[in-house]
């Protein structure tokens, strides 16, 4: 079995994310991440709080906190939704911890060692207002390439160019508003990505074969267009401070790693927070992960389309350049954009649906069901409450929730509260057998190929091949006439409600959890269902006590509707119509 190595981009630690940046990276990891598990892979999930940077010293500014009391506070708000979706990393660490910062320090002496690393004196924005030299997102203005008039200094949120503050028209501070700028001098760390560019042209090209179009097209276009040698240190109170027995002077000056040097090493960082963290007498060997890891270790990365170009050039740039056996990405899984009625979530406008609102509303299973079964892999999708409700209505409740209510419900109204014996499996349980089984593996299928689109749609279709056999036997009415086949038709409906919760579980897993505590089964300890199983259909024999598990999902009526769409907002047009 492969050592699976999975990694989401580092949520920002500025405010609370919304749907669009949980179905870009950490949903879809974490879908991932249990059913690897569930086939009996070695899963390591990493993920942390990305916390350096402008963002995090300007919200903390607006909160009126240190820099690292806001971190703290934020880091566990954070944590604390993640906990509520039910995300099962093996840690989420910060990107501000010891170990991030020691061996970020550890990457930049090493690149400097091999010369790719160089120091330069540029020429700087500087506020008069703020007295200070201002890091690129500490600018504003509009973009040149798109007219955004909220642009960064260092990318444009609208539409993902790379820009230098110098770039922006009508720039002004982002921390007092001021346009009295004026360019200065200044000393900075600058990685040398040009002399790497042809290393990182054929490490992509041995690698980056099998990617997904949408991740290699990115990542061909920064190469094609040249690679630039980047500043990688910043003006910052709050980052992983510039070593001073390498950089003495820019460390008496203060300057602090590039968020995008130090981010992209956390995941390293964060898998040694979760090795320092072991207890008991555990040892946990991060280096084995990262550091000259074998053949065994397959790494993947989670990630939407603007982080593609850090984590497929810019960092393994920087894994190159130290010259270290530093285990590097095997496949990227991009996604495109979730949008909100055709515009973008946005977390600074707070457009859109957050993801701690999603979770007082309806909980998790609803908004994990639906945003895999629509995320936005091939392109950019739209959330819409309307067919959010409607999938959560036909799929959810109508296809999964009301099959398992029923079938339990009516097996014990007529039989009791033990699973019938009746008669032995017939013909329609064997079609049923190799239905089942075809559909499980064309659902593997697509999970081992990280086609989450097209997983959800064959386990869609795994639920609905219990519907349309009971359809077909109508136990209800079967049972007037011949009690030992309605026993029979009943015994097989609860056998696929225990596969439906083995399968289901990557997707829905408190869902599956409570379809498979339905049932008495002490000896219950099947990770996944093998194509012979599924073709039996006899996991759960007749005898075993079962209960009738509260409705797993409610429908969503057209009140509700009505009400969500009044509270967080629906299509624009038809407001304003």
């Amino acid at each position: 079995m492969a050592r699976h190595l999975i990694t989401s981009a580092l949520p920002y630690i500025n405010g609370i994310k919304h749907l669009g940046n949980m179905v870009g990276s950490m949903l879809p990891a974490d879908v991932y991440a249990r059913y690897l598990r569930q086939r009996g892979h070695e899963v390591l999930y990493i993920c942390a709080t990305d916390e350096h940077g402008t963002p995090a010293e300007l919200a903390a500014k607006e909160a009126g906190l240190p820099v690292d009391t806001f971190c703290g506070q934020a880091h566990l708000a954070q944590k604390a939704i993640y906990d509520g979706f039910e995300l099962s990393f093996d840690h989420f660490g910060r990107s501000s911890s010891a170990q991030n910062r020691d061996i970020t320090q550890h990457f930049a002496r090493k690149l400097h060692e091999n010369g790719f690393i160089e120091e330069r004196a540029i020429r700087q924005v500087y506020s008069l207002a703020d007295e200070r030299f201002l890091p690129d997102r500490y600018i504003v203005g509009t973009c040149p390439h798109c007219g955004y008039d909220k642009a960064r200094g260092d990318q444009c949120e609208n539409c993902t160019r790379v820009l230098d503050p110098t770039d922006l028209i009508d720039a002004r501070s982002a921390i007092s508003g001021s346009s009295a700028l004026e360019v200065r001098e200044t000393k900075h760390l600058f990685l040398l990505q040009s002399k790497l560019a042809d290393e990182v042209e054929r490490w992509i090209d041995a690698n980056g074969a099998d990617w997904p179009t949408l991740a290699s097209s990115i990542a061909r276009k920064w190469l094609t267009e040249g690679l630039q040698d980047r500043a990688i240190t910043r003006d910052l109170e709050w980052g992983v401070p510039v070593p001073a027995d390498t950089w003495p002077e820019l460390a008496a000056d203060g300057k602090v790693f590039y968020v995008w040097f130090d981010a992209p090493i956390e995941y390293i960082g964060s898998t040694k927070e979760w090795a320092d963290a072991a207890e008991d007498g555990e040892v946990r060997d991060w280096k084995s992960w990262w550091y000259e890891a074998d053949d065994t270790v397959r790494y993947t990365e989670f990630m939407a389309k603007d982080n593609v170009p850090f984590h497929t050039v810019m960092f393994p740039a920087t894994q190159l350049g130290t010259r270290e056996p530093w285990k590097k990405v095997d496949y990227v899984k991009a996604f495109n954009w979730l949008n909100y009625y055709g515009g973008k979530f946005s977390t600074s406008q707070r457009r859109g649906v957050f993801t701690d609102a999603a979770l007082e509303t309806l909980p998790a299973d609803y908004w994990r069901y639906f945003l895999m079964a629509n995320a936005p892999e091939s392109d950019d999708t739209s959330f819409t409450w309307e067919l959010f409700a409607a999938g959560v209505n036909k799929d959810l409740a109508d296809t999964l929730g009301n099959f398992v209510n029923r079938v339990l419900s009516f097996s014990r109204k007529r039989f009791g509260d033990q699973v019938p014996a009746g008669a032995a499996a017939g013909a329609a349980e064997a079609k049923l057998g190799e239905q089942i089984a075809a559909l499980l593996a064309e659902y593997e299928g697509h999970m081992e190929t990280l086609q989450f689109r097209k997983a959800a749609q064959s386990l869609r279709a795994l639920w609905s091949a219990g519907n349309s056999y009971l359809e077909e036997k109508a136990p209800w009415m079967e049972i007037k006439t011949d009690q030992d086949g309605a026993a029979l038709t009943l015994r097989t409906a609860m056998n696929l409600i225990h596969l439906y919760a083995v399968v289901s579980e990557p997707f829905i897993p408190a869902s599956a959890a409570a379809m498979r505590a339905a049932f008495a089964l002490p000896g219950d300890d099947a990770r996944w269902v093998t194509a012979d199983e599924a073709r039996a259909l006899d996991a759960v024999p007749a005898g075993t006590p079962f209960t009738v598990p509260p409705v797993l999902f409610a429908k969503i009526s057209d009140e509700d509707l009505a009400a969500y769409i009044e509270r967080f907002g629906g299509d624009p047009d038809a407001t304003a119509a």
